[in-house]
């Protein structure tokens, strides 16, 4: 995706080509899902140890069939690979998040099968901000359009990223709607992240990788195919806290987004139409479900506990000299702020959105943060 290259900060030191082989190796061994890489990795820290783990340790873990397969991947030539990941990587702004990379969404990390890589362009602290998804139709209303637009500047505005999927109709409109705000938004393709789909939305990811976050789990070169639509919308709704659905059919691709993030534990709203329209089919299946109806985008913040749209963003009185004096002189990242303070990582990241808007604190690449003194 050289065209939406952006001219961010320099890139953060890249791991050794070992390491990146490793994560590469285990990402792609033939019949190792997801799950049971987690497990792997639960079990034994590091791809490097993984694959160095005897016949006999894999098979406490996994199936005869998948031990052999690591085996094989354990000897297989990633050179190419690699060394066309490291061309990719070596342009402004883009990045090879592994799992145990300290910038990788910690929302994310919490779902089951967390990616084990995630390939970005642009801003990558942007990940680990509070977010809200926004999916639906890709053959939108106008006013559905308009809604999501609404929906997506307001929440941005307030502080919140937004999270969609660059397709067509209601995607596009709330990235458009999130870049008017502070809050910017992220896009999560389902191609490689050297790829623009659909084309027609190629100046759209062009800004969103200058000014927000393009993000991808496939490897660079992959090309759009159907089945890898459904996948990315667990990533989706993975890295926000609630996802709207604006509209949607009733056999729609954002239903099942929906449902991901109920798996999730992830909260889901829906905005009701008329009974009479096909788009609302989706929306009125999810709220007999247990969607929360939202019909203001105060109805969203409010479920999220998050300031009104009307309420400036004011530092909560009692966080402020704490998490100022915690940074002191040197940088920090909310994670190491709150297990410094023994605070929780979301109530830290709220606060420090805050302090950010209140020019208390100045957001640096890397999801790091300092004190900025009058």
């Amino acid at each position: 995706m050289a065209a939406t290259d952006t001219p961010t900060p320099a890139n953060r030191p890249a791991a050794p080509d070992e390491t990146l082989a490793g994560w590469l190796r285990l990402a792609h061994t033939p019949g190792v899902g997801l799950l049971t890489a987690h497990r792997l990795l639960a079990a034994h820290g590091t791809p490097a140890a993984i694959f160095g783990a005897g016949r006999e340790a894999l098979l406490a873990l996994v199936k005869p069939a998948q031990a052999q397969a690591l085996a094989a991947a354990a000897g297989a030539d990633v050179g190419p690979a690699l060394a066309g990941l490291r061309d990719w990587l070596g342009h402004p702004g883009r990045h090879l998040l592994t799992l145990d990379d300290p910038r990788y969404p910690p929302l994310l990390r919490e779902i089951a099968d967390a990616p084990l890589l995630l390939y970005a362009i642009g801003r990558v602290d942007l990940l680990a901000r509070p977010a809200v998804a926004i999916v639906g139709s890709r053959n939108a209303s106008a006013q559905g359009v308009a809604h999501a637009a609404r929906f997506g500047a307001a929440l941005s505005q307030a502080g919140l990223t937004i999270v969609s999927g660059l397709a067509l109709g209601i995607d596009a409109a709330a990235h458009d709607g999130g870049l008017a705000g502070a809050g910017a938004t992220v896009a999560v393709i389902a191609t490689g992240a050297d790829q623009i789909y659909p084309r027609a939305n190629g100046a759209l990811a062009r800004r969103i990788a200058a000014d927000g976050c393009v993000v991808s789990e496939f490897p660079l070169g992959t090309p759009p195919r159907s089945d890898n639509f459904p996948r990315r919308n667990r990533i989706i709704s993975g890295l926000a806290r609630g996802v709207l659905v604006v509209e949607a059919a009733a056999k729609s691709g954002s239903l099942i987004t929906a449902r991901l993030a109920l798996d999730q534990n992830r909260d889901v709203y829906a905005i009701p139409g008329s009974i009479h329209a096909a788009l609302s089919k989706g929306c009125h299946q999810l709220i007999k479900e247990g969607a929360k109806l939202v019909e203001t985008v105060d109805d969203v913040l409010a479920e999220l506990r998050w300031p009104l749209s009307g309420a400036p963003a004011v530092p909560d009185s009692g966080y402020v000299d704490v998490l100022l004096d915690a940074i002191g002189d040197d940088v920090a990242g909310a994670d190491a702020l709150a297990l410094r303070l023994g605070l929780g990582v979301a109530q830290v990241q709220s606060q420090l959105l805050s302090l950010e808007m209140a020019r208390l604190v100045e957001r640096l690449p890397g999801g790091l943060f300092q004190r900025l003194r009058g």
